[in-house]
């Protein structure tokens, strides 16, 4: 009889370790399933979000337009008042008529409403910074000095610095330290050694590459040319060195189109900092048709016919194939 309880016993106590080890054995197969399945979502997830940041990064690089709509949905990204774009005085004004040639090496001190126009709104020049500094990939501090620079100088000589900015464009993409072999140097491409005479006040021939100081001087001659030839037209095919030939090539309607462009830039319009170097149809500008001409006091003066010949020899060449 007691063998029988005993054996009764055992087997109760073999069923319940079976059953116990039975029960652990499912608990763990279906835990480890749990912890797998949950990884494997978690892998995908993963996976999918950054196939979709790797997408959405690809979409903002060919159409930036859409980084400024995402950028103007964040709620960190500062409020910005938007005052009215002033307008910007038409291509016919850019050069003050009444100004003798003289008058062209010292500082316009006018408060006048064209030149308070001319030097534009915050706005308008926080618009042209991002737009330059993305186009051209230059750092936006720096962009932002010489969009400043080309404002002011706009205003103290009278000319407008959307085009200062649009030379600078064409002549060294805001490379301050650029020249050419001929020897025309920094942000505008300016000739020190036949313009010395205007650099003598900042310091002599080495300031051609104080940004600051080629920005002042190459606008100056800018607008010394604009004033001879009669037109921006005429003024941009003296100052790439192309007076006396019967066409510049496509540098003034290169020069053009970008002018073009940041003015719209300026105005609020959306403008693809990826868009290519479209240029501006231009009208044919005649060529001087003998050298008395080239002697009247309207025309060019011996160091610019100098000028003229250097860089007609490297410039040419190099903004046809931009």
């Amino acid at each position: 009889m007691l063998n029988r309880i005993n054996s009764a016993m055992r087997k109760v106590v073999s069923q319940s370790a079976r059953g116990a080890i039975a029960t652990s054995i499912s608990v763990r197969t279906t835990t480890s399933r749990l912890v797998g399945a949950v990884l494997a979502t978690g892998r995908h997830a993963v996976m999918a979000l950054g196939l979709t940041a790797i997408a959405t990064l690809a979409l903002m690089f060919f159409k930036p337009e859409i980084a400024d709509r995402i950028q103007a949905l964040s709620p960190f990204s500062e409020a910005v008042a938007s005052p009215a774009p002033q307008k910007m005085p038409p291509m016919a004004n850019l050069m003050d008529e009444a100004a003798s040639a003289a008058d062209t090496e010292e500082v316009i001190a006018s408060t006048s409403t064209g030149n308070n126009a001319m030097i534009g709104t915050d706005l308008q020049q926080q618009r042209v910074t991002q737009w330059l500094a993305k186009r051209y990939r230059v750092a936006n501090d720096a962009t932002n000095m010489l969009v400043s620079a080309a404002y002011l100088t706009g205003k103290e000589i009278n000319i407008d610095p959307l085009l200062i900015l649009a030379v600078m464009a064409i002549e060294s993409r805001f490379n301050p330290f650029a020249e050419s072999p001929v020897g025309a140097q920094g942000l505008m491409q300016v000739m020190s050694k036949v313009h010395h005479d205007k650099f003598a006040k900042m310091g002599g021939s080495h300031a051609a590459f104080n940004p600051v100081a080629n920005i002042r001087v190459g606008s100056l001659i800018l607008k010394e040319y604009v004033k001879r030839g009669g037109s921006v037209e005429a003024g941009l095919k003296r100052y790439v060195g192309a007076a006396a030939m019967d066409s510049d090539d496509g540098y003034g309607a290169k020069v053009l189109g970008e002018y073009d462009r940041l003015k719209a830039v300026a105005g609020g319009k959306r403008v693809s900092a990826f868009a290519t170097m479209a240029s501006r149809a231009t009208p044919r500008i005649e060529p001087i048709p003998n050298a008395v001409q080239e002697k009247t006091a309207d025309m060019i003066s011996e160091n610019t016919a100098l000028e003229d010949r250097m860089r007609r020899q490297a410039n040419i060449a190099q903004y046809t194939s931009l």
